[in-house]
């Protein structure tokens, strides 16, 4: 799997969390910048985490699904992809809730980064240095979680919904890439 690839990856994971930082945001007018730096870390410490947990259990069944991993990595990022683009017109609930409490901001992490534990799965079919991924997603959630932070401090949080349908694309567009790729060759 290439660079390029793996950011794309890291940035389709990371707009659920840049939208729930932007309700943060929103939520919490006032956030200091080092109250960002807690939440981001911790968003990005769960986006990080998952696709490990992910691709530890991908690794245990690789082997009997080999012939099949393409359409196994196709299905799971494809899905997921399909499933943010849905997710993305449905209100969210996050608004309602204050991300500083840790019981709440642990659940927007456990509930942001489900998606990246199903990544990690495929990314298991996939030649790809699992610990390189995790560093790029992890790195690429922080920075997404910091500006969605700054964002829905200062402009009303306007470009939730778009960020979100656009992480959804993203994903489908490389689950195809890597079926075509596969059944082309």
């Amino acid at each position: 799997m290439h660079f390029i690839e793996i950011i794309l990856i890291g940035l389709g994971l990371s707009f659920d969390t840049f939208a729930v930082s932007v309700s943060t945001g929103l939520t919490v007018n006032q956030i200091r910048f080092w109250q960002g730096v807690k939440v981001a870390l911790v968003l990005a410490f769960f986006q990080g985490l998952m696709p490990l947990l992910g691709w530890l259990g991908g690794q245990v069944v690789e082997g009997y699904l080999r012939q099949l991993d393409h359409w196994i990595a196709f299905v799971l990022l494809a899905g997921l992809g399909l499933k943010i683009l849905v997710d993305s017109f449905r209100e969210s609930e996050t608004k309602k809730l204050n991300p500083m409490v840790p019981a709440v901001l642990l659940g927007m992490a456990i509930a942001t980064s489900i998606d990246a534990l199903v990544v990690g799965v495929s990314l298991a079919f996939l030649e790809v240095d699992i610990w390189y991924a995790v560093a790029i997603i992890g790195f690429i959630t922080f920075l997404a979680s910091m500006l969605g932070m700054l964002l829905g401090k200062n402009v009303n949080g306007r470009f939730g919904k778009r960020v979100e349908v656009l992480g959804g694309l993203i994903l489908v567009m490389i689950g195809l890439r890597i079926l075509l790729s596969h059944l082309l060759t």
